[in-house]
């Protein structure tokens, strides 16, 4: 008699409170992503001065990023400047190449990097950095959270932004 093989775990909620350092930071990036592909999550939102500490270049991400990309998803992202990610995250750069159709960026322009939001969120569960500069922040799947989050998120991307970071540049 052969018994039914145990069902894998269900891998771990993403979680709530606060966080301080580059590698929690890192490390909450990473299992969002993860997670965004898993539950198959239609809508992200990320954004930040540079991305320069995202971990946007690690295969693992730009794999994560492949297994979530889909029809009828939009992954949108705001930054002050995107010349550091497309230095330090190769391998994203090229799979946004590829996903233009469901990527919109936007540019904030001449701000103070400090202003601008450094978050993910998602309909599901946000994270945001309050201190960029020490990595300390708070992540959380309150309605309240997502939602005023959202709200700081579509006064830039409405109002204080323009479209940037083309997939690619035409000349003729």
């Amino acid at each position: 008699m052969h018994a039914e093989p145990a069902p894998a775990p269900a891998p771990p909620a993403l979680p709530s409170g606060r966080f301080e350092g580059r590698e929690a930071f890192q490390q909450l990036v990473r299992g969002a992503l993860a997670c965004a592909a898993r539950q198959g999550w239609r809508e992200l939102v990320v954004s930040d001065a540079s991305f320069h500490d995202w971990p946007l270049g690690e295969r693992a991400v730009v794999e994560s990023l492949q297994q979530w990309a889909d029809s009828g998803r939009r992954l949108t992202m705001l930054a002050a400047d995107y010349g550091e990610l497309q230095r330090r995250h190769a391998r994203f750069v090229q799979w946004r190449v590829r996903w233009d159709h469901i990527v919109v960026c936007r540019r904030a322009g001449a701000v103070d990097p400090l202003d601008l939001p450094s978050a993910i969120w998602s309909p599901q569960w946000v994270l945001q950095r309050h201190d960029p500069l020490r990595c300390i922040g708070v992540t959380g799947a309150e309605p309240e959270r997502r939602t005023v989050l959202r709200e700081a998120l579509n006064e830039w991307l409405e109002r204080k932004s323009a479209p940037g970071f083309p997939a690619s540049t035409l000349g003729l």
